[in-house]
């Protein structure tokens, strides 16, 4: 069984689920009023970026359905796997169901991550997840909309890695922030909460 460095970044994920946990309790633990996820304003917006096959894509591509956003890059020793592979089991467990959702992978390093470097590395995951790519500008605008945390960490030599949130955001087909997915969530807590965002 591999181990994993428990990171700045998953520290960062942890940080920021606590600071919006209490906001979004009540919309995950109120059995009666299952359609009325309560929007949580202040996180997700606008973007305009890249596609892993070089589409360009907006927000609105994405509406209509609920979708997950986990930012991340593909150099990442240990959080982004964990967190895709662990994101692809559920994918699997909810089986047709899960063509409902829209996934998105959304590097906060496009220096290196190309739109052809994120679907090579997406390649080992469920293939219903998309990498989005763009600009240093582009991908700065939309870290500030998801208030994401990202900075680059210099190592031996001229590379780097980074350290970034963790936390997979929750958003209802309108684009709105209805909960989190915290790093390494217990399975059954992330089942409960994609049944219940897809009314399973």
């Amino acid at each position: 069984m591999p181990k994993f460095r428990f990171s700045a970044a998953a520290k960062i994920g942890t940080i920021f689920a606590v600071g919006i946990g209490i906001g979004v309790a009540m919309a995950w633990f109120e059995p009666r009023y299952r359609d009325l996820l309560t929007p949580i304003s202040g996180i997700g917006g606008p973007f305009s970026l890249v596609d892993q096959n070089g589409k360009p894509v907006t927000e609105r591509d994405y509406l209509g359905k609920p979708t997950l956003v986990f930012f991340g890059f593909t150099f990442c020793p240990d959080v982004c796997p964990t967190t895709l592979f662990e994101l692809s089991n559920r994918l699997e467990e909810l089986g047709r169901a899960a063509d409902r959702l829209n996934i998105l992978f959304i590097t906060v390093d496009p220096e290196r991550d190309t739109p052809a470097k994120l679907a090579l590395f997406l390649s080992s995951f469920d293939n219903r997840i998309t990498g989005l790519s763009g600009s240093n500008e582009n991908i700065r605008a939309a870290m500030k909309a998801y208030r994401v945390y990202a900075r680059k960490v210099p190592l031996e030599g001229e590379d780097y890695t980074m350290d970034h949130t963790a936390t997979i955001y929750i958003m209802n087909a309108k684009g709105q922030l209805v909960g989190i997915i915290e790093y390494q969530e217990r399975k059954e807590s992330v089942q409960a909460k994609l049944g219940r965002l897809l009314d399973l």
